[in-house]
């Protein structure tokens, strides 16, 4: 089974990536289990939440694992957890990055929010290209950090879905 990650800030375009690969290499893709909570919980989001939104995240991810699919397509995982908790909140439980740290991914593909608009869709909070950068940048430093395997992916659409699936066909050859 090959793990593969997408991160990056808001509108950068995970989940429509995510969605790209799974169509075009089959697999299993979880979702972003923060989106279910906002919807489940129309409310601001507080500190508390964090913890709940991180096992339910885990709950899915674990769940696919089961399947040990050839693929496993993770629109998110906890690092985005850790930085949104810590952008809005100013401190995350520290479970979550050591849970995070004993977990194995193949690749991450880190999307720049670069040459891509921004788009509302009613639970996103940074329009600023400037607070975006700032979200990819933190990103990009804990994945150099802790050593994660990772590609960062930017132009248009149409160039993000290339090197996706140039990096996704060299990840499940190998």
């Amino acid at each position: 089974m090959k793990v593969l990650v997408l991160t990056g800030p808001e509108s950068s375009g995970k989940s429509w990536l995510a969605a790209e690969l799974k169509a075009r290499f089959g697999g299993v893709l979880v979702d972003e289990y923060v989106r279910r909570f906002i919807e489940e919980n129309p409310r601001d989001t507080c500190l508390a939440d964090i913890p709940e939104i991180a096992r339910g995240q885990l709950q899915w991810e674990d769940q696919a694992r089961a399947a040990q699919p050839r693929l496993l397509i993770l629109d998110t995982h906890l690092l985005s957890n850790i930085l949104w908790s810590q952008t809005l909140f100013g401190a995350c439980p520290a479970w979550i990055e050591a849970q995070l740290l004993s977990r194995h991914y193949d690749l991450h593909l880190l999307l720049s929010p670069e040459q891509v608009d921004w788009t509302d869709d009613g639970q996103r909070c940074q329009p600023s290209l400037e607070e975006r950068r700032a979200f990819f940048d933190a990103i990009h430093g804990w994945l150099e950090q802790h050593r994660q395997p990772f590609q960062i992916l930017r132009g248009n659409w149409a160039e993000r879905r290339d090197l996706a699936v140039e990096a996704v066909s060299r990840l499940l050859a190998s």
